[in-house]
């Protein structure tokens, strides 16, 4: 339960607050009083206005919109407010001190690190179909979701990130924006969960305005972005008891969709295959790009990718994909750390040379 509190120190400096500020006002003023609101709304009025009368100077130190500051300066309470802070962005302790105490913050040279970009875990079955689309040279109208990291490099293929649910309804408006030949090599890009959420109403629409895109259901039996909880196709309530499970399939073909196909995700061969065949079509599709999330607790992989460096051509191929897993050796061969590596086989996929075997963990 949301409790407001209040903290009586030194009464020259009075701070409201809420959430996550209040720990930077308590780090950045431990001597201040402090109003701790629990809950935002309604505000309690009594209790603001006796601990405006108790301070002296009275701040409001709130992330983003002043909506906190605003109801309160409408009772006729004087503060200070967000003409000294900022309504962007994250706050944080070093700027409090500088913006209420005028001091000045002497920060040191950031460590120099080798940079570490956003990346998909190793075994993800999203980075197996962003491979493939992106030898096809095939474009993504991306999506909200672990997903959303097809963005950037190496894999490059998500173009359009708005928000949940907008993949479908971008392909769509821009087929009707620039013609169907525009979007032969596009697809739509969205997770499993995201389509029971959002999604399913576009690809209706799609039908139903008789489009010709094709969308790509990364079905990888998981919420993943936001803690792998189930959701409506898994067959599992979010308290883990069983349930029915949608069929997306046939929840496409309930849809209008004639063209659905379903395939393994990390069956590249066939992937490839099939993403030509319906990007060409002149009709709504559907590829369900199936495999389960490596981080699922029932995803045990039995055996692990070894790379045999005698028969490495130093090619680079098999790094394409960026797995964490596999790195570049000083003599050019690469290395599998087998620590990381769940055996998805990927890598075994792109290598021409038969330098990377699958064998079973011990």
């Amino acid at each position: 339960m949301a409790i407001n509190r209040t903290e009586y120190r030194d009464t020259s400096i009075g701070v409201i607050t809420s959430g996550i500020p209040y720990q930077y006002v308590r780090e950045a003023l431990p001597d201040a009083s402090v109003l701790k609101l629990g809950l935002v709304h309604p505000l309690p009025r009594k209790m603001i206005e006796e601990f405006a009368s108790k301070v002296e100077t009275l701040y409001v130190v709130e992330e983003l919109e002043p909506l906190i500051e605003e109801q309160v300066r409408s009772w006729g309470i004087k503060l200070i407010g967000k003409e000294i802070f900022t309504i962007q962005g994250e706050y944080s302790a070093n700027m409090l001190r500088k913006a209420i105490l005028k001091q000045e913050i002497v920060t040191k040279e950031p460590a120099k690190v080798p940079a570490r970009p956003p990346i998909l875990c190793p075994g993800c079955p999203h980075r197996s179909v962003f491979s493939v689309l992106n030898q096809l040279k095939i474009h993504g109208a991306g999506d909200i979701g672990c997903y959303t990291l097809g963005a950037v490099p190496p894999l490059n293929v998500i173009d359009t990130t708005i928000c949940m649910g907008a993949s479908i309804s971008m392909l769509h408006g821009m087929e009707k924006a620039k013609g169907k030949e525009y979007i032969k090599d596009w697809v739509a890009l969205i997770g499993d969960s995201t389509f029971l959420h959002t999604g399913v109403n576009s690809l209706m629409n799609m039908v139903y305005n008789q489009s010709s895109g094709t969308v790509i259901i990364l079905d990888n039996s998981t919420t993943g972005m936001t803690g792998h909880q189930d959701h409506a196709a898994t067959g599992r309530t979010l308290k883990g008891d069983p349930t029915f499970a949608v069929d997306l399939e046939e929840l496409c073909h309930a849809l209008g969709v004639q063209h659905v196909k379903v395939v393994n995700a990390f069956d590249t061969k066939l992937l490839a295959e099939t993403v030509k065949e319906e990007v060409a079509r002149d009709a709504v599709s559907v590829i369900i790009a199936q495999a389960p999330c490596a981080l699922l607790k029932s995803n045990v992989s039995k055996v692990k990718c070894v790379a045999l460096p005698e028969k490495c051509k130093k090619c680079g191929m098999c790094l394409k994909p960026g797995c964490p897993a596999i790195t570049k050796q000083a003599d050019g061969t690469v290395k599998i750390d087998e620590t990381m590596c769940n055996g998805c086989g990927l890598c075994k996929t792109q290598c021409k040379f038969e330098a990377i075997e699958t064998v079973p963990i011990a």
